[in-house]
């Protein structure tokens, strides 16, 4: 298993590998896929150093991806704290691969100064929320049944990581 930073030519398959969790719904709270115009925004800002999107890749194909983002930006008092988001390809999954990710993304964001981590997850999402917790994330806020999907409503979980 290699990591490293996503490059532009990666974008393609970050964006198959997250709409998948589109499908997929209760996932995301995206309902629609996610196109290279309507993402190139975020994928942009994530070119930089500071919030980057690190790729777990196995013999040149692309299994998963986690991001390091701004939080809440413009706000200065909030510049120490980054949100994490982590994506598999369904092939991918159940192989402890998530872990390893988050684990890059904690080394990374030390790296970078971040003091705080912060996961914005649908309520339903166990696998989720267990991963989080293995990594000592904690529960830090509910919103009840804030994302409407066509098969029902939900809320989400708001973790946090001080590091």
């Amino acid at each position: 298993m290699n990591f490293r930073n996503a490059e532009q030519h990666d974008w393609p398959t970050i964006l198959a590998i997250y709409n998948q969790a589109v499908e997929e719904s209760f996932c995301t709270a995206d309902t629609e896929p996610a196109t290279l115009d309507s993402r190139r925004g975020w994928l942009e800002q994530h070119s930089a150093g500071r919030y980057p999107i690190l790729l777990a890749e196995e013999n040149g194909t692309i299994l998963g991806w986690c991001s390091l983002s701004p939080y809440r930006p413009g706000r200065r008092a909030l510049a120490g704290v980054a949100e994490v988001s982590y994506y598999l390809d369904r092939q991918a999954r159940g192989r402890g691969l998530a872990g390893q990710l988050l684990k890059q993304a904690i080394h990374t964001a030390r790296q970078q100064n971040f003091h705080t981590l912060i996961a914005i997850l649908m309520d339903v999402n166990r696998p989720s929320r267990r991963l989080l917790e293995k990594f000592h994330f904690e529960r830090w806020g509910h919103l009840p049944d804030v994302a409407c999907f066509p098969e029902g409503c939900c809320g989400q979980y708001l973790y946090g990581l001080k590091i």
